[in-house]
């Protein structure tokens, strides 16, 4: 079978296409004749070497995927070959046709959902249930500004904010994407390139702030951020790629939290918990996996190249 192999951390050149051995499913373990595959920005941390976690070499990246079971170890109950399901990790990666995943690694994907949607789960969808709901203890009602809401996670954030009843302000940084979130069914949409963009949040909020900020590049933001939130906000930092200089004062001023948070920290009950939560949301159509680009296999170099560039606009996907 063909997979993505990293022999050395480096650029995008590192990822090659190789024929490796088909793998077999051992005890509590799947096999998953994958049909689409997620990239997202980690897989690029970790391919760098910049990442605390390193894999050892060579390794296969990846573990959001979709697709559908060919076999099952000794011991698995839950699932039977021709089962389709989306992957949240992976004991080989996913930039593969096949990938072999423990047990509980996998989720029933509904019928009604493609498997682009299906790979497009894992990482963004749960990352922002995590953030939204176990970290900031969103409650009905709230205002929310998701700072780069066009993204992989920025959607998903503003799908189950919609749904949970909070307020939303949404931000991105060219036409095309402050028209992806309008269509999203985000009345307040602004760029976040704006210098006005703080006076604009206070005016939305009659001068009071949001309650939290979901913050996907605190490096640029986060000091404005806490300008912007009200009394005993919540500034949620999922993603950032340098350092930051704040204002401690501003926090002082309204009591409020910085707090980080990384997918990887969550718990096995979370895990379960988030995924229980998503699976209704996808069966009833609430959540809707939104596509940016899809690539070949081959072009992995291009799609994480891609992922990283200002502007993502819906989930970058590899198509094995």
């Amino acid at each position: 079978m063909k997979a993505i192999r990293v022999a050395q951390f480096g650029g995008p050149e590192v990822l090659k296409v190789e024929d490796i051995p088909q793998y077999k499913p051992g005890v509590g373990e799947v096999l998953m004749a994958v049909k689409a595959a997620g990239v997202n920005p980690v897989e690029i941390y970790i391919r760098s070497g910049s990442y605390a976690r390193k894999p050892v070499l060579p390794y296969t990246p990846g573990t959001d995927a979709a697709g559908i079971i060919e076999a099952v170890g000794e011991g698995v109950s839950r699932f039977r070959p021709g089962d389709r399901v989306y992957s949240i990790g992976s004991l080989t990666g996913v930039y593969a046709e096949h990938s072999l995943c423990k047990v509980g690694q996998v989720f029933p994907l509904p019928p009604s959902v493609d498997f682009t949607q299906g790979a497009a789960l894992g990482i963004p969808y749960a990352t922002a249930y995590q953030a939204l709901f176990n970290r900031a203890h969103a409650r009905a009602g709230e205002w929310l500004l998701v700072h780069g809401a066009s993204g992989g996670v920025g959607v998903a954030a503003c799908q189950l904010a919609i749904a949970f009843g909070l307020r939303i302000i949404g931000t991105a940084g060219a036409d095309a994407g402050i028209k992806l979130v309008a269509d999203q069914g985000i009345q307040h949409v602004l760029n976040h390139q704006d210098p006005q963009m703080p006076e604009k949040v206070m005016d939305i909020t009659g001068g009071r702030g949001v309650d939290m900020v979901l913050e996907m590049l605190a490096n640029q933001n986060l000091g404005v951020d806490l300008t912007m939130l009200a009394m005993g906000g919540r500034a949620v930092v999922i993603g950032c790629r340098g350092k930051v200089e704040i204002n401690p004062r501003d926090a002082m001023q309204r009591e409020a939290s910085i707090i980080g948070m990384s997918l990887f920290n969550a718990t096995e009950a979370e895990i379960q918990s988030i995924h229980a939560a998503l699976g209704a949301g996808l069966a009833t159509g609430i959540l809707k996996p939104l596509i940016g680009r899809q690539f070949p296999l081959a072009e992995a170099a291009k799609a994480q190249e891609l992922v990283m560039a200002p502007g993502a606009r819906g989930k970058i996907i590899l198509v094995p």
